[in-house]
């Protein structure tokens, strides 16, 4: 069997881990291969090696039949192998065509050729139906048009081998459906890909085979055509997954978050959230539901204190929280998981330790009269990454340093271990696994059940069915409706995130 790469019982290892022992990975020409594995299984850490960015301790790489030596990511290239990383490595003020011929400009008459370069940039992307604007700023770009900015650059440079490291994490839902359309263009075009992903639908999707790591080391490669969702979660994380969420119905109490008429403007000065109303209480999960850019991001940001409130009124068990700056409404009783781990959830410079105690750090027994007492700070950051499963090798590991998976539950840690009264979870399952996702769901049920109120704000429409009581549906920075969970199905919630209308007496399946 011919294959376009294979990697032979690769080795790595970090200071206290082994983080890839032994795995094999082998790639077929014109195929997309997945690579699943749980957060911090080793798949970006294999990948990195195939890319060049790290050197194996044992093992050895083969492209396309001949043994090779891949000291950096120049030699990947001149391989034919592209890497699209998870985290884009994009300059925000280039152009689309500046951050593209990066390294690599065309010249003519020792000046770069501009014009040359943005007639090349745009005929790669008609052919493989990118539709990016090659002159567009990347700031002015979505997340997703980024994610095919760093899709263009690879097959600028002439790669033939692909590797997506987590390239839906970001997505909306259309997004995906669009990258995997892309995907399928690439593939007629002759290319391969490798995809490292733990989201199973997608290998279920789009992929050929799979080839599945736990804990740094191979399990297995199966064909994905007689492979099931509960097959490879079980092969992924070593025991039989749960996909619904186990949950009595809710005992509604009082009202803890309550938002009247709240106006909320975005960075062009428009109002972007628009006299919205909305109530939380005590004992329940309500879902925000709505397509991406109506006005959620803004409204977190409100009920948090990161954004000022123009009018209306929020109120948090009874005190008005409106104008208070963010440290407050965290006292006030309010728990926040934030949609972007490294933005607002994160200090990556500090240890891991050190982020479990954000919230709590200036209080006793952390500190007294100023003094931090480290002792008790790392003993209970200790006592929380073995109740979460945060996989770290130690308290002290510089957080930058850990999977984005272990990076949210860290995260997530910090924020239910306060038990606040209100807790705020905005899209608290991006980058985790099944299994992950299954502990967090469970841990979400769990403080609803302990009396707090719970706002899930998430762009999956599984999850929001899954574990909400009751969804509000937002749509230009309004709450168009507010549905039972167990009364709705996706149809109906997609036509009210369009601005549709629920049709009286329907009957919902």
């Amino acid at each position: 069997m011919d294959y376009v790469i294979e990697m032979n019982n690769i080795r790595k290892e970090f200071p206290g881990i082994v983080a890839n022992d032994n795995i094999t990975l082998q790639v077929k020409q014109g195929e997309i291969h997945a690579l699943l594995g749980e957060n911090g299984a080793g798949k970006s850490t294999l990948m990195n090696v195939l890319f060049g960015l790290y050197q194996p301790e044992r093992g050895e790489i083969k492209v396309r039949g001949e043994q090779v030596e891949i000291n950096d990511p120049n030699k990947a290239n001149d391989l034919g192998i592209g890497m699209v990383h998870q985290h884009f490595m994009l300059v925000q003020n280039f152009t689309v065509t500046e951050n593209i011929i990066l390294g690599s400009e065309p010249t003519r008459r020792g000046a770069v050729n501009l014009k040359k370069a943005e007639k090349d940039v745009q005929e790669i992307s008609d052919r493989y139906g990118l539709r990016v604007d090659p002159k567009a700023k990347i700031e002015d770009i979505s997340v997703g048009m980024q994610q095919r900015v760093e899709i263009l650059k690879t097959l600028y440079r002439g790669a033939e081998i692909l590797i997506f490291d987590e390239p839906t994490a970001s997505l909306t839902p259309q997004e995906i459906k669009e990258l995997i359309n892309i995907m399928h263009n690439l593939i007629n075009e002759g290319k391969s890909i490798i995809l490292i992903t733990h989201k199973l639908k997608e290998i279920l999707q789009v992929c050929d085979r799979c080839t599945v790591i736990r804990r740094g080391q191979g399990i297995g490669t199966v064909d994905v055509e007689g492979a099931t969702e509960s097959s490879l979660a079980e092969m992924m994380v070593g025991r039989e997954v749960n996909f619904s969420v186990e949950k009595t119905p809710a005992s509604p109490k009082d009202v803890v978050l309550d938002v009247q008429d709240l106006v909320v403007e975005d960075a062009r000065k428009y109002d972007i959230v628009d006299h919205l109303n909305l109530q939380v209480r005590a004992g329940e999960i309500v879902g925000l539901a709505g397509v991406d850019g109506n006005g959620q991001t803004e409204l977190i940001e409100a009920l948090t204190g990161l954004r000022p409130v123009k009018s209306g009124k929020i109120s948090i068990s009874g005190s008005e929280t409106s104008k208070y700056k963010p440290r407050k409404v965290t006292e006030a009783g309010v728990g926040h998981i934030p949609q972007d781990r490294h933005k607002h959830g994160l200090v990556l410079d500090f240890t891991i330790g050190e982020n479990i105690l954000l919230q709590t750090y200036y209080q006793k027994p952390f500190s007294n009269k100023g003094i931090l007492n480290y002792n008790k700070m790392y003993e209970k950051a200790k006592e929380l990454i073995e109740e979460y499963d945060v996989r770290t090798p130690h308290e002290k590991t510089p957080a930058r340093s850990l999977s984005g998976g272990n990076q949210q539950k860290a995260i997530i840690a910090r924020e239910i271990d306060r038990s606040p009264d209100l807790l705020i979870a905005a899209q608290p399952t991006r980058g985790l696994d099944v299994g992950a996702i299954e502990f967090i769901h469970s841990k979400l049920v769990e403080e609803r059940d302990k009396g707090r109120a719970v706002l899930l704000v998430s762009l999956e429409l599984d999850e929001v069915l899954n574990v909400s009581d009751k969804i509000a549906v937002i749509y230009e920075g309004k709450i168009v409706e507010v549905v039972e969970a167990d009364q709705t199905d996706e149809q109906e919630l997609g036509l009210l995130m369009a601005g549709g209308q629920k049709e009286a007496g329907e009957a919902t399946t």
